[in-house]
């Protein structure tokens, strides 16, 4: 259990990190231009990955970072670009914790991780819990905000459970600066197509785009995908829920925000939530593997049976025989037309142990 609470706190990484995106954007990045803050984003931070595992992508995994990159980086950063600009801090918080459960229907789906009931209403309890700490009746909602923001949390679900899927496969600081690399390479582009020019960026634009990329990119992604590799996605879906969380203490902390209780109610809903889905060992497992960690065990080939010293392999000395009957002139297991094994014969007497095959009675007397 010890294990598993020490990657849960490393996974949380992520999601206190991405909390504080939503300020630093408002507050620091310039608006209108969401591509090129995703590309501004995404390719510095996968850079600074690349340079330190020094590891470049073999195989299949050319074309899964760029997949996975433009699931989990590239497009994601644009949408959450646009809803942090069009969307209330509270109502883009609300719609990316539903990420919880639509992760745990997908890695149902996908790698046949059947939420356990706990986990489900941990899942809903955590959703209320961000809800009644953010929603209020006077907020204004842009329609266009709202799907960005949907769609946001839809790709980097799948796409989480996608990355989940691959790992193990290469290390994780490789696998993210590929991601992460990939998606600033295809949004680029696309970014100076759509948008222009790069926006001019003063002091303080300069120290947000260091931040978002340092902190809440490189490393913070680096952290969920190594809880990814450790933790079912339903686990890791449950620590995002700290995400709100962290916007509205950063609120009362930074912007002089006052805290409600309201809002104090609905960060208990939350932490309670994600107490009560953690995994808990199981009867008969070490408790530093608890059930929400990775249920595939690794695979171990058994050893092979020992043999006497000196004497050889059984199924080496059957396959010997089988080749010398063979070249005799006869079939793996007996013995050549005309002669027949003796049984029953030892000592010195029995000789090779192979005798001629007696003449019948009637042929002797013919």
């Amino acid at each position: 259990m010890e294990a598993t609470w020490r990657r849960v706190l490393v996974t949380a990484i992520a999601p206190v990190a991405w909390g504080s995106t939503y300020f630093v954007t408002r507050e620091f990045l310039p608006a209108g231009q969401p591509l090129h803050g995703a590309a501004l984003r995404a390719l510095p931070a996968g850079l600074l990955l690349l340079l330190l595992c020094r590891a470049r992508p073999r195989g299949a995994w050319w074309w899964r970072s760029v997949v996975l990159g433009v699931l989990n980086t590239s497009a994601f950063f644009a949408l959450v670009y646009v809803a942090a600009q069009l969307l209330p801090t509270s109502v883009a918080s609300v719609v990316m914790a539903t990420s919880s459960v639509v992760m745990m229907l997908v890695a149902w789906a996908v790698l046949a991780e059947r939420p356990a009931p706990v986990a489900v209403a941990g899942a809903v309890l955590g959703i209320a819990g961000v809800a009644a700490m953010l929603l209020t009746a006077t907020e204004a909602v842009s329609p266009t905000g709202v799907a960005a923001s949907v769609a946001a949390m839809l790709m980097s679900s799948v796409g989480f459970v996608l990355a989940r899927r691959c790992s193990g496969q290469v290390p994780v600081l490789a696998s993210t600066a590929w991601q992460l690399v990939a998606g600033g390479l295809v949004v680029l582009p696309v970014a100076l197509l759509v948008e222009g020019a790069p926006p001019a960026l003063d002091g303080p634009a300069v120290a947000g785009f260091a931040y978002v990329g340092v902190v809440a990119t490189a490393l913070a992604f680096t952290a969920w995908f190594t809880g990814l590799r450790h933790l079912t996605a339903g686990t890791v879906g449950l620590v995002g829920l700290l995400n709100p969380v962290t916007g509205v203490l950063l609120g009362t902390a930074l912007a002089g925000e006052a805290l409600s209780g309201r809002q104090v109610a609905g960060i208990a809903l939350v932490l309670a939530g994600i107490v009560l889905a953690l995994p808990r060992p199981r009867a008969g497992r070490d408790p530093g593997t608890g059930g929400g960690e990775d249920p595939r065990p690794p695979q171990v080939l058994p050893p092979r049976r020992a043999v006497g010293v000196g004497r050889p392999d059984p199924a080496l000395r059957a396959a010997a025989g089988g080749a010398d009957a063979v070249r005799r002139g006869g079939r793996p297991g007996r013995a050549p037309r005309g002669e027949h094994h003796a049984v029953g014969t030892a000592g010195p007497g029995a000789g090779s142990g192979v005798h001629r095959r007696p003449t019948h009675p009637d042929c002797a007397r013919g």
